[in-house]
Parts: structure tokens; C-alpha cells; sequence
């Protein structure tokens, strides 16, 4: 799946309520990359950000409070699906952007600190999960798309299309801590797309 943007604290239309949003986001993002979820602390937050503690406590209520905030601000940040024509230059957009996003020195730092928040706090698992199933559901469109044009059979399951080519690259990342780099991409893409024309990911109708 495609990868927002690498901070969190871009300023959009809206006023104070909208500036304060952002830089809460931004300190909290920048928390997680230099303390990890354990170091996260809404006071800090505050005073990174410039503004009032009763703002933030107010406003997110809590450290999970604020990663979930922050991982729904990264999904509306993130870019649509491609669109090349080409189901396997599609998943290699998809694969590439997974892989930039993972060997940024911010945005994967973020990424690997929720992730393992996400195996102890279930408000932290629920953000995660809710962004993940966000950029899925984006990117399987590109399954949709290539089932019309006949490159995939039809009853393809999109979403799974898309949760294996970016599994082996979490698995280095977070389980064996290898290198994450293009040549896995590629790899991962190659045998995604092979064993999705073999019909590997046609879902079974219902019976009756």
C-alpha cells in the first residue's frame, strides 16, 4: 500500500483549532521517532508543540489517543492508488512506496514505533489496523481495475493481492530486522502477481 507523506504536521485550512491539530501531531510524531510509544507522554507532547496541556488532554485524552489521531492524519495524507494500466506496474508502485516508506529515517521509525504498540495497547492496534485497512482498501483497487482488463481472474481478492506484496517486507522489518530493499520489492511483487494469475487469490462464492 502507498505511504503518506513522511511528517504528520502539515497545516491545513481551518484556523487555530486546525494549526494547534498540526503541531500536536507533528511533536507527537517527532516523540515517537526520538522516545519509541513507551517514552510517549502528553506533557511532552504539549511542550513540543507550544501549546497547553489542558489543549491536548482535552482534545486526545491520552498517548494512544494521540497515535490514533496521528495515524488517521497519515492516512489522509496518503496518496490514491496508481493507475498505469499494468497490474504489475501497479503493485510495483505499491511495493516501492511501502519500501521508501520503511527506510525513511521518520516515517518508518513512526511505523515500527506504533507496531510495537500496537502488541501491548489495543487503542494503539485498533489506529494501526484502521490505517492499514484504509490504504488496503485503496490499493486494491488496482486488483479491480486489472480483473476488468483481463490480466487477473475474476473473483481476485484485492485486498490480499495487496497484504502480500508488502508482507515479506514488514517480516524483515519487524520479525527478522533484515534489510528491507528493492530487490525484495521486486521479488515480492514477481511471485505476489504469479500466484494471482495461478487464481491463488480467487475467493470461493458462497455456496448456494
Amino acid at each position: 500500500m502507498d505511504q503518506p507523506s513522511r511528517s504528520a504536521g502539515t497545516v491545513r485550512p481551518g484556523g487555530r483549532t486546525a494549526r494547534v491539530r498540526a503541531a500536536v501531531l507533528e511533536a507527537t510524531q517527532d516523540e515517537l521517532v526520538e522516545r519509541g510509544f513507551h517514552g510517549l507522554t502528553m506533557d511532552q507532547v504539549a511542550a513540543r508543540a507550544g501549546v497547553g496541556k489542558t489543549t491536548v488532554y482535552r482534545r486526545w485524552g491520552s498517548t494512544p489517543g494521540l497515535v490514533a489521531d496521528l495515524m488517521n492524519e497519515l492516512a489522509n495524507q496518503s496518496a490514491d492508488h496508481a493507475d498505469t494500466g499494468s497490474v504489475e506496474e501497479d503493485l510495483r508502485a505499491n511495493a516501492l512506496a511501502v519500501l521508501d516508506a520503511l527506510n525513511d529515517g521518520r516515517l518508518g521509525v513512526t511505523f515500527q514505533a506504533v507496531i510495537a504498540a500496537a502488541t501491548s495497547d489495543e487503542q494503539a492496534a485498533q489506529a494501526l489496523r484502521g490505517f492499514y485497512l484504509r490504504r488496503i482498501e485503496e490499493w486494491a483497487k488496482v486488483v479491480d481495475l486489472a480483473v476488468r482488463r483481463g490480466e487477473l481472474p475474476e473473483g481476485t481478492d484485492g485486498g490480499e493481492v495487496i497484504r502480500a506484496v508488502s508482507a515479506p517486507l514488514y517480516y524483515r522489518l519487524v520479525v527478522t530486522r533484515e534489510p528491507v530493499t528493492r530487490v525484495v520489492a521486486e521479488q515480492s511483487v514477481a511471485r505476489t502477481l504469479a500466484a494471482a494469475r495461478a487464481g491463488a487469490f480467487v475467493v470461493a462464492a458462497p455456496p448456494g
